[in-house]
């Protein structure tokens, strides 16, 4: 029996068409609407559901995701370009005194920026070389 595999994350808004257009932006891809509150994004094998549950007929609210949804990016300045087009990098100060909304090497090795989408949604691009999988030798 296969472990179970990660292969839809949730992203709650409340303007299903602001969405589309900010994670098409981000992720660099159309995307594909499913319903009149869901559009979806392919990354990698995992689909990012951006879901508007007003728009679906359902009697939820939205809330932001607690924590950060995490994507790992070959090019990280070009994903950096994308997310200054956006908008909504964080303008927080993290781990080490870093600044979240820049480009930064994190403390435990990870090249990272943060930033928010328009429902407060956070958000994190990591560059594919330096994600970080235990501590060496784990």
């Amino acid at each position: 029996m296969s472990a179970p595999r990660l292969f839809r994350v949730i992203l709650p808004v409340d303007d299903i068409d602001t969405a589309a257009r900010f994670y098409a932006t981000l992720l660099d891809a159309p995307g594909m609407r499913i319903s009149a509150g869901r559009h979806y994004f392919m990354s990698g094998g995992v689909i990012v559901a951006v879901y508007a549950p007003q728009a679906d007929g359902d009697a939820r609210t939205p809330r932001p995701n607690f924590d950060h949804v995490y994507f790992a990016v070959d090019d990280l300045d070009e994903a950096y370009r994308r997310a200054q087009q956006a908008g909504g990098l964080s303008t927080e100060t993290g781990d080490g005194g870093l600044p979240m909304g820049e480009i930064a090497r994190r403390p435990w090795g990870e090249r990272s920026f943060y930033l928010y989408d328009p429902f407060g949604n956070p958000v994190c691009f990591v560059d594919a070389a330096s994600i970080f999988k235990g501590p060496p030798g784990a």
